[in-house]
């Protein structure tokens, strides 16, 4: 794909809460996931299935590979979007363009889900119940975890900014991934048999670094806009690390062994219920702490479904030295 000097002036990186929903989602459906990340799939496959959301919505737009329909993945607005934002660019669909990308998902399936038939009929109202459903799958997958996700991903973009500032934008394209290369204004990406085209120059590049892409990138190409590259992100392999704590004793004097155990405890997102029968503290002192964690900015709580699961901020990270970088 040939890229003029319009399209290197307007590159820029975006953090996209989407890219993290449909690679993550489809992660959770693989055969063989990639090992880094069976922690959390451990965590969180049987919140999916308990909340039937292994067979909705998103179950019937992301196949295990294959073709994404693009209006899952708007352009991102800006450096980090909101989830709710990019929620509102995929309510605000064009119906032409979603009609077109159902209908190349069916040429990718052996039997398109019935929800397909029906997206394809009504999208405005198909768009706002997928959205709706995408809040949910948020809330129970991926919250609790991104601040720790957003650790890894800021580390990645300040990474590949220093590249550009000291060794130039080619540097950076030949160093992105292994199936990526830059030569003589062409960008090349090995990807099967199937080849990129775009009929306008000078929209941009947004390259979005993700947790859950890979081991190859991911690409949206769409006519006026920027083409979209989502890569593999630097020190995802340190994400759901379980190293202990280096800071602990010097912690538990200042917030008490209680408060310290529960953090240390925290190390993957759970309920008052389960840190009560791991730590052996009572639960009502269990909820007691954590309200107090909570507002001192240590912890933080996201609903699943009948559940409220409680995570580690960076804060709390920082405290103990666990943060991943």
């Amino acid at each position: 794909m040939e890229f003029s000097a319009s399209d290197l002036a307007r590159m820029r990186f975006s953090i996209s809460p989407m890219w993290e929903v449909v690679t993550s989602y489809r992660l959770l459906r693989a055969v063989r996931p990639a090992a880094v990340h069976l922690p959390w799939i451990e965590q969180v496959r049987p919140r999916l299935v308990d909340a039937g959301l292994d067979r909705g919505w998103l179950a019937a737009l992301i196949p295990p590979s294959g073709y994404l329909p693009d209006f899952l993945n708007p352009a991102p607005a800006g450096h980090a979007p909101a989830l709710h934002e990019e929620l509102d660019a995929i309510r605000g669909s064009a119906a032409e363009a979603v009609r077109r990308d159902l209908e190349h998902l069916g040429h990718h399936l052996d039997r398109p889900a019935p929800r397909i038939g029906t997206l394809n009929a009504d999208p405005e109202s198909g768009l706002a119940e997928v959205a709706e459903e995408i809040e949910r799958y948020w809330e129970l997958a991926l919250a609790p975890y991104w601040q720790r996700m957003r650790t890894v991903l800021d580390a990645d973009v300040f990474h590949r900014a220093r590249q550009v500032a000291e060794y130039g934008a080619g540097a950076l394209f030949n160093g992105l991934h292994a199936k990526i290369s830059w030569d003589d204004n062409t960008l090349r990406l090995v990807r099967r048999q199937e080849t990129l085209h775009r009929t306008t120059k000078g929209a941009g590049l947004l390259l979005i670094p993700s947790v859950f892409a890979g081991p190859g990138v991911l690409t949206v190409v769409r006519d006026e806009e920027p083409l979209q590259l989502a890569y593999p992100a630097r020190g995802v392999g340190v994400l759901w690390d379980r190293t202990a704590p280096a800071r602990s004793e010097a912690v538990t004097a200042v917030l008490g062994r209680s408060r310290t155990l529960l953090l240390t405890e925290l190390q993957a997102p759970a309920s008052t219920t389960e840190l009560a029968r791991r730590t052996g503290i009572s639960p009502a002192g269990v909820s007691q702490f954590l309200t107090a964690m909570r507002d001192a900015g240590l912890v933080s709580a996201h609903r699943a479904g009948r559940s409220v699961l409680y995570a580690r901020t960076s804060v709390a990270d920082d405290l103990l030295g666990t943060r991943p970088g």
